[in-house]
């Protein structure tokens, strides 16, 4: 049978913890940190700097992110083709030429434009990682090993915009540098993975499954990973500006809590999910981070705060690592490149959308009702996967 030749095959690589697996998941760990360190700092910089308006300070989060969509479709057409190692090094150097280029800009068009640059460089080296890491996970532990993968980011998305905050209260220079060395360590990090990067990666078949740019069965928790990601948009890219208008000084503190609520999560969400499934956690999920925008809007200090982070880094934490295993599991593996850059491409646009929608809607209402209105997004969230396992009573969660 089948299974017979995959089990001959994965019985060598059985084991997870491998150097080439840490050592990539250690890349994406800085990459992310490189991006979520200035992603919720930059609106509030340009702000202060340019005197621009919420609407213009939401464009420095939607152009990096639409700069960042269009890169991956380009770069996982790439991948596909066998250009891993191209896609790889480019996109980091541009990434990091672009986060020096911040401290240069003396208007706000040359900001913009460096974020566009840096969307390109990150879209490349966000794509190329997953795939790279997805092919050296043995494919009977892929739900556990990408669950322990996205860790990384998630916690970059809680630790990055705590220690950006620190950084921009003590000078933009500083925020700069900081982000900078965050994925200038990448480069000498990928020596350690010098024989991996040597392996000529196979390039897809010009037909078939492998040049799929979209598979149906990615739809649904694409469209759940785009709403999330419309309110975390709008969580990010605004807390600083929040804090301001409710007098919280240290909203830092938000992300610091939100980190560990996400590391006791995750690993558990990660086994809910290979035992269970993702029906197991969308609930939840999708509730706790309802609970956490309301109590995040009606915060006044930090003992809400930290309790409003704790909830919505519990639901964080329980929902992403879901979507990124569900995407993987229900593709061929030649598909997981494209997988992959759907899924972060959803986050992407939902991020994009989230600033500028609700930057718009915290432009009329205030960033405290701002938060509350997030929350029926939330909702929207429910009823599409409740309508999803209506209209799909089969089995939820196709193992191939």
């Amino acid at each position: 049978m089948e299974e017979s030749r995959g089990t001959t095959k994965e019985m060598p690589q059985e084991k997870l913890w491998t150097k080439n697996f840490i050592v990539l998941t250690l890349c994406n760990l800085f990459l992310f940190m490189n991006l979520q360190m200035v992603l919720p700092a930059l609106p509030s910089y340009v702000k202060d700097h340019f005197h621009a308006s919420d609407v213009t300070a939401s464009l420095v989060t939607t152009l990096f992110a639409l700069s960042a969509i269009v890169s991956r479709l380009i770069a996982g057409q790439a991948l596909q083709r066998g250009k891993r190692n191209l896609v790889l090094f480019l996109g980091i150097c541009i990434a990091l030429l672009a986060t020096m280029g911040y401290y240069w800009c003396g208007t706000i068009a040359m900001f913009l434009l460096m974020r566009v640059l840096y969307g390109i460089g990150f879209g490349m080296a966000s794509t190329t990682f997953p795939t790279m890491t997805s092919n050296v996970i043995p494919f009977k532990r892929m739900g556990e090993g990408m669950g322990y993968y996205g860790l990384s980011t998630s916690l970059a998305m809680s630790l990055g915009p705590t220690i950006g905050l620190a950084l921009l209260a003590s000078g933009f220079g500083g925020l700069v540098s900081g982000a900078t060395f965050m994925v200038a360590i990448i480069l000498p990090m990928l020596l350690l993975v010098a024989p991996l990067l040597r392996t000529p990666p196979q390039a897809a078949p010009a037909t078939g499954h492998a040049r799929k740019l979209f598979d149906r069965k990615l739809l649904v928790p694409c469209l759940l990973n785009f709403l999330l990601s419309i309110v975390y948009g709008g969580l990010l890219s605004f807390m600083a500006l929040f804090g301001k208008e409710v007098g919280i000084a240290n909203v830092g503190v938000f992300f610091l809590v939100n980190a560990v609520s996400v590391v006791l999560v995750r690993p558990l969400s990660g086994k809910i999910f290979d035992k269970k499934g993702h029906g197991a956690l969308m609930f939840p999920g999708a509730l706790l981070v309802i609970l956490g925008l309301l109590i995040l809007s009606f915060s006044k200090g930090l003992l809400l705060l930290s309790a409003a982070a704790l909830i919505f880094g519990a639901g964080l934490g329980a929902l992403q690592p879901s979507f990124q295993a569900w995407m993987i599991k229900v593709v061929t593996p030649e598909q997981r490149g494209m997988a992959n850059g759907m899924y972060f491409n959803s986050i992407d646009l939902g991020v994009a959308l989230g600033a500028l929608l609700l930057g718009t809607v915290a432009m009329n209402t205030g960033y405290a009702m701002m938060y509350r209105l997030a929350s029926v997004i939330m909702v929207v969230f429910l009823i599409v996967y409740i309508a999803s396992l209506a209209g799909n009573k089969k089995k939820p969660l196709p193992i191939r």
